[in-house]
């Protein structure tokens, strides 16, 4: 008898708050980071329901984009990340978390369709923690005591730490060598 598989509820309510075809079990998330334009770089972070998956984090030197440009910035590393993973035949993520707004939204989901990828991809702004989705100019309602709101937060959050940290170090090591 197999055991029926074990679904946290979160997740479920990720699924129906977002619309989604799919459970959203691998959810990568992206997070730029630069200190006035220096040192850019980016950072993701994976997590598979709902718990991070460190071996699966990723880091980026931002290559293509002088000074601070959040939104090329984003388009840039959405399209390596994908591209690689679709080369190397890898594992595609159920949802793509952007920390920021519209803007950084669009830019990701500009890249994610010139490699012709339809994956659900989302926003998620930090002074109103308002949730934005693509082709939607409000912003989706989702209470804040919403647990499936609470797990976009952790991760987003978890994606920040991870850029900052690594754009930190990146900046000691230039000093040390200067």
């Amino acid at each position: 008898i197999r055991r029926k598989e074990y679904i946290p509820k979160t997740l479920e309510e990720l699924k129906n708050v977002l619309s989604m075809p799919v459970l959203p079990r691998r959810i990568e998330a992206f997070d730029n980071s630069n200190i006035q334009g220096e040192s850019a770089v980016a950072g993701m972070v994976c997590f598979i329901n709902g718990k991070p998956l460190k071996k699966e984090y990723r880091k980026f030197n931002i290559k293509s984009v002088k000074g601070i440009d959040d939104f090329e910035s984003m388009k840039e590393v959405v399209f390596r990340r994908y591209k690689r993973q679709l080369n190397e035949k890898n594992p595609l993520p159920d949802l793509i978390l952007i920390d920021g707004g519209k803007g950084q939204l669009s830019s990701a989901k500009l890249s994610l369709d010139k490699l012709e990828l339809n994956l659900p991809v989302v926003a998620l702004a930090k002074k109103l923690e308002e949730v934005f989705i693509p082709n939607q100019k409000e912003p989706l309602m989702i209470s804040k005591s919403s647990p499936a709101l609470n797990l976009l937060k952790q991760i987003r959050d978890e994606a920040h730490r991870f850029a900052i940290t690594f754009q930190r170090s990146k900046r000691t090591k230039r000093m040390l060598t200067k």
